[in-house]
């Protein structure tokens, strides 16, 4: 196996022992891409960018009798493969989940930012943020694009073939190969030590983070749900990783596959880089700005708050490899659960408070959301630099 040198360190040795059949399809996944999304996206650079986005926007709509434009086979070949359901969706069974994601907005909201998504930019997920700029230059609508996402998928129907939900995630998986292909014809990507940009290993580990690992700090946060509730949350994710080209080789069939591939994930992978502490430090910074607070004193308060939030949840250890602020966390979580109590107790005996908080929750939740007049569109980013790329 050809291992990025990254990877070549004592943690994979340790994964090893633990799981050597789920350490080493990891690492052999660094080198894997999505090779039908790649073919697609090498067409499509051939074309006008106006021409290109005028050909997804054609099959990402539904058919209606309508005849579709002639495109490269291998964007034929793409729509088709995401058009074939997998034998084990169930959509029906999806209701639950959706049910559980709104009842515990905040936890959800928490938990994703100021658990998983710094999480996860403590691998060398954190590279090809680094290299484009992108959380830099664009870090607040790249968070909004990604709540926007997360609601979508979560929304009645959304994962229905075309469907808001499944047209995002589809449009990641359109997005990953675009910046994949720029990074691969930069020089600044280092394959024998990172591996493929945006890999199926690093693809794989974040569906894990989204769903499993963010089950785990929902809990923490005082969420409260049934183990039903807690499947159909894993299958809707599980689905969405599945039409963002996650092959299912290494995207997980359950919750605790899923954790138990995001620990030998995280073994694997080495310890946290500059990138790392400069992506995960923005990422928190941002969270004002993302729901809207300008003010920088209101905003300082709130990313204060947030660090130590992220601090009880991803522990000492990693805070203090992220150049965290050093700040005591005593009492935060069971000042979650306290409120999450509070809340469930309201939703029984006083329903009418609990409908306007749930209203006031859901509104937060979609300010800080990515929604404009265009609707979804199918722009690609154009130079590899977030700064000199076209908008999208």
């Amino acid at each position: 196996m050809n291992t990025p040198t990254d990877y070549d360190n004592p943690g994979y040795a340790q994964a090893h022992a633990l799981d050597s059949e789920m350490a080493e399809n990891y690492v052999a996944h660094t080198m894997v891409g999505d090779p039908l999304a790649d073919a697609a996206v090498e067409a499509l650079s051939t074309l006008k960018r106006s021409e290109s986005n005028r050909l997804i926007a054609a099959y990402m709509s539904p058919p209606d009798g309508k005849e579709l434009p002639d495109a490269p086979a291998e964007v034929r070949t793409l729509f088709e493969d995401v058009m074939s359901p997998p034998d084990w969706l169930d959509l029906p069974s999806l209701t639950a989940g959706i049910h559980m994601f709104h009842r515990n907005r905040k936890m959800v909201v928490a938990g994703m930012l100021a658990g998983v998504l710094v999480e996860g930019f403590s691998t060398n997920i954190s590279e090809s943020f680094f290299i484009t700029g992108r959380l830099r230059y664009q870090g607040v609508r790249r968070l909004q694009q990604n709540n926007r996402h997360m609601v979508e998928i979560f929304i009645p129907g959304g994962m229905e073939p075309y469907g808001d939900g499944w047209r995002l995630s589809f449009r990641i998986r359109l997005v990953h190969a675009q910046v994949r292909y720029l990074l691969n014809n930069s020089e600044d990507w280092d394959v024998g030590a990172l591996g493929v940009p945006l890999s199926a290993a690093h693809c794989g580990y974040a569906i894990t983070a989204f769903s499993a690992r963010l089950l785990k700090h929902m809990r923490s946060l005082g969420a409260a749900f049934s183990d039903e509730e807690a499947a159909s949350f894993m299958a809707t994710w599980r689905y969405s990783g599945l039409l963002m080209g996650i092959p299912e080789a290494i995207l997980f069939e359950g919750e605790d596959d899923a954790l138990k591939l995001y620990d030998i994930g995280t073994m694997c992978e080495p310890e946290p880089s500059a990138s790392s502490v400069v992506l995960a430090n923005s990422l928190v910074n941002s969270a004002p700005l993302v729901v809207g607070i300008e003010d920088p004193v209101e905003g300082k308060k709130l990313s204060q708050y947030v660090y130590k939030v992220s601090r009880s949840l991803i522990g000492d250890l990693l805070a203090d490899q992220l150049n965290y602020p050093k700040q005591s966390t005593f009492g935060v979580l069971p000042w979650f659960r306290v409120q999450a109590r509070y809340d469930r107790f309201t939703s029984r005996v006083l329903p009418k408070i609990a409908r306007k908080s749930n209203a006031s929750n859901f509104t937060t939740l979609m300010s800080g959301s990515w929604y404009h007049d265009e609707g979804i569109t199918y722009d690609l980013p154009d130079h590899v630099y977030a700064e000199e790329s076209s908008k999208w």
